[in-house]
């Protein structure tokens, strides 16, 4: 009997397997439609990934062989070197222009988006023309990059940090745009029905349902916003739109090593503490300990 009880429990298993093969015959097909079309999806990727480093004269040899001319420019940066103090004097002017066109852009920015973010959302938006073609405005501005935006800006108003911040303006717009309709559309619908059921219109239903509960969430994206803001003024400044960047343009330009490693280093300490700070108004805002 004890030799012939495990057997039993075999068969039993292997015709509960078999049962259930019978029940659900896709989800035992070794090749199933959603398997092959994972697998092609999958080996479609690699060989786009193939083609492009091909099609690009992608070549490890050239990185490697980088290497070396990699390190000779990073013995020449070190150690960082502010120069004189008339010069150490400008490169703080700079940082100090480049920290007001970002906080001046992307002030400028969510103020614009804020009533686009209500037209782009479903539930606010005043029929789907107006919500569908919010949309798309949104997404056309924000397709073209802050670098181009720089470029268009300084052929129209001229170089300086002017066309730096209608630059960095104009590229939040859409991202604004985009978050702060999403924000609208993800909002608890309850505070909303309250108001109605109250007696409240649309509009009321708005200023005291959704906008409670979406305010935090759009203060953070604008926080958030000025912190990479800070980064992309540094680099629309190559372009003449002002800050910091047209002096490293000008350092890299003339081979001062030295000076550009430090104004790459003030950057990097600037967007720093930026960061610390924003990371702990975020976390105030979304009621959660800071890390």
């Amino acid at each position: 009997m004890s030799a012939a009880q495990p057997l039993s429990l075999r068969e039993a298993a292997r015709a509960d397997m078999a049962g259930l093969a019978a029940r659900h015959p896709e989800t035992f097909r070794r090749v199933t439609a959603a398997r092959a079309r994972g697998v092609t999806v999958i080996l479609a990727a690699i060989a786009l990934l193939g083609f492009g480093l091909w099609r690009l004269d992608f070549s490890p040899g050239r990185i490697a062989g980088g290497f070396g001319q990699l390190v000779h420019f990073l013995g020449l940066m070190l150690p960082p070197d502010p120069g004189t103090w008339s010069r150490t004097v400008l490169i703080l002017r700079g940082l100090a222009e480049t920290l007001a066109i970002a906080f001046l852009g992307t002030l400028l920015a969510a103020l614009i988006a804020f009533p686009l973010g209500f037209l782009a959302a479903r539930n606010t938006s005043v029929n789907r023309l107006v919500q569908f073609l919010s949309r798309r405005v949104l997404d056309s501005i924000r397709g073209v990059d802050a670098l181009i935006w720089a470029l268009i800006w300084v052929s129209v108003v001229g170089l300086g940090p002017f066309a730096g911040v209608l630059a960095i303006m104009t590229s939040d717009i859409g991202t604004f745009g985009k978050l702060f309709s999403e924000a609208i559309e993800a909002a608890d619908r309850k505070a909303v029905e309250g108001v109605t059921s109250a007696g409240g219109g649309k509009l009321a239903g708005i200023r005291f349902g959704v906008l409670p509960a979406v305010l935090p969430v759009m203060a953070g994206h604008v926080l958030y916003m000025f912190e990479s803001n800070t980064r992309s003024s540094s680099i629309i400044g190559i372009v003449g739109a002002g800050g910091i960047g047209l002096m490293l343009s000008e350092m890299i330009r003339t081979l001062e090593w030295g000076v550009v490693a430090f104004i790459v280093l003030l950057i990097l300490v600037t967007v720093a503490v930026i960061d610390t700070i924003s990371g702990r108004l975020r976390a105030a805002l979304a009621g959660v300990q800071p890390r």
